[in-house]
């Protein structure tokens, strides 16, 4: 575990079971899904000999793996998790344990913007620190946090704290930052001494992150002084970034070269994409494992708690199976996509397409279809183990369509609304009232069989994000058809979201959904409650 750190300086107390240590192996090996994978095993151990700081110690080291791959909702709900198991504990090691989770929170917090979270959490992992030099790392991001805020002044306040730091890598950060919250505040002082101090403490030291952000400082500052000097370190930035293999940085710098160069916009724009698509995949592909992963143990908990029979051990051998299946499935895409690399551009992009295409039907069939058998499970007082085995055995079957790229089978428009209501009643439970109006077969009437299973799709994420973060006790979904056109209308009565943070819930891939039927989409987050989301599309 580490303390303030954003990098991943995992160190964690000595393991207890031989699963925890492969986990500690594969993550050195920096093979993140597997220790993720060895590290979920281990926390269930520990939970059958109910050792509260060895379930926290899996735990946290499960939320830092998330975070680091892009899965940052996965994270903090990890790390919350990690929290509850550690109220009754005391001593160093739940002490530092604690600060992990504390830090890793506010870290995925400020990656997701959202600073005012971010802040209050470094300040939690301040508290519960044993040590000055994490402080102080804590301190420098309390002020980064606060710069992108716009509160220069306060900013500056614990970037003077942070700079007392012993180590040189964290003395020149918060070097770099106060210089850049000083001009910020005041436009007649002259950062770039301590800006050069920062950069040549970093070239001596060899910090790839560090060069990084004394790159992208520098080009910020010029950018309006000397844009060729701005356009000179962005370029600079993006060389380190690739040999460090930082693409969240190689965005970053590529974005301001696009600004700057205009001669060769095409070339940058093109690399920047395939970055950026990249990223995307490498994040929604981890956040599918990881949910997959944990899925295992849910099950098992499942077991536990309401039946001893044996033969419900038939669920983890599918749930094995559907792992295995995706496993392979994406090693021989991979390994298709270096072969046809070598062929002509036009067919590499439309290799890409299919690829992407059929990932997003794994996630749709496999993911969220296992997320919703899940929440039957948890619902449902009399638990049914025949009826779970069918429709995981139903997912295993359709994850195997998709290898062999089968259609979906079309579906009239009576079972197409018996459909929509036992997905949206799958999620009704003590806590969470769900509501359906204006579900009737005349709706459906006429309407494409792909534009049903989108919608299906569509319906389904709404509901696994409302499970996830709104926080709702009630949810309603209102279907009407005027003319030619299906309206839909969704409410609930949770947390909302804000704007900045729709594309980063989960919901980007609805959107591109509801694009996909020629329809549109609005998300209404001005309401004093809860969030409101209408949708239209035609027919036909």
């Amino acid at each position: 575990m580490f303390s303030c750190e954003k990098e991943n300086n995992v160190k964690s107390a000595p393991p207890t079971n031989k699963d925890f240590e492969r986990a500690q192996i594969f993550y050195k090996d920096n093979s993140r899904d597997s220790a993720f994978y060895y590290f979920n095993l281990s926390k269930n151990d520990f939970l059958e000999k109910k050792d509260s700081l060895g379930i926290a110690r899996a735990l946290v080291n499960m939320a830092l793996i998330q975070t680091d791959s892009g899965d940052f909702f996965g994270g903090i709900e990890s790390s919350l998790e990690t929290n509850k198991f550690l109220k009754s504990q005391q001593g160093i090691i739940a002490k530092k344990i604690l600060t992990s989770s504390y830090n890793n929170i506010a870290n995925a917090s400020n990656s997701l913007r959202n600073y005012d979270s971010a802040i209050v959490y470094y300040k939690k992992a301040i508290q519960s620190a044993d040590n000055n030099e994490a402080k102080y790392i804590c301190y420098n991001n309390i002020g980064d946090a606060m710069i992108n805020q716009g509160k220069f002044k306060s900013s500056k306040k614990y970037l003077e704290k942070a700079i007392l730091a012993d180590s040189v890598n964290n003395y020149s950060r918060a070097l770099n930052n106060l210089a850049k919250a000083k001009h910020l505040d005041d436009k007649n002082y002259n950062p770039l001494p301590d800006f050069n101090k920062a950069l040549m403490i970093r070239q001596k030291m060899k910090d790839g992150q560090g060069l990084n952000s004394s790159y992208e400082t520098l080009s910020s500052y010029y950018l309006d002084k000397d844009r060729q000097k701005s356009l000179e370190y962005a370029k600079k930035m993006l060389k380190e970034a690739t040999y460090n293999s930082s693409p969240d940085d190689q965005i970053t710098a590529l974005k301001r070269i696009i600004s700057l160069d205009s001669e060769n916009y095409l070339q940058n724009f093109e690399k920047l994409d395939s970055i950026n698509e990249s990223v995307q995949t490498s994040r929604n592909k981890h956040k599918s494992q990881f949910a997959m992963v944990r899925y295992d143990v849910e099950q098992k908990n499942a077991q536990n708690q309401i039946l001893e029979s044996q033969s419900f051990k038939q669920i983890v051998g599918i749930t094995f199976l559907i792992i295995a299946l995706i496993s392979v499935f994406f090693w021989n895409e991979n390994r298709k996509k270096n072969i046809r690399q070598e062929k002509e551009q036009e067919k590499e992009l439309e290799v890409k397409n299919t690829q992407l295409k059929i990932s997003k039907r794994v996630h749709d069939v496999v993911a969220n279809g296992i997320y919703q058998v899940m929440t039957k499970i948890e619902n449902q007082e009399h638990f049914n183990k025949d009826e779970a085995l069918d429709e995981l055995e139903f997912v295993y079957e359709k994850s195997r369509d998709i290898s062999y790229e089968k259609d979906n089978p079309k579906n009239s428009e009576e079972e197409f609304k018996e459909k929509i209501s036992g997905l949206i009643a799958s999620f009704k439970n003590s806590s969470v009232g769900t509501y359906v109006a204006g579900n009737e077969n005349e709706i459906w009437n006429g309407m494409a069989s792909s534009t049903g299973e989108e919608l299906y799709q569509t319906i389904r994420e709404l509901l696994v994000n409302m499970k996830k973060h709104s926080q709702a006790d009630r949810v309603v979904f209102k279907f009407e058809r005027i003319n030619n056109f299906i309206k839909i209308q969704y409410t609930d009565n949770g947390i909302g979201i804000s704007g900045d943070l729709i594309y980063k819930n989960g919901l980007s891939s609805t959107v591109s959904r509801i694009e996909s039927i020629n329809g549109a989409i609005t998300f209404d987050i001005k309401t004093e409650k809860g969030l409101k989301i209408n949708i239209s599309f035609p027919v036909s």
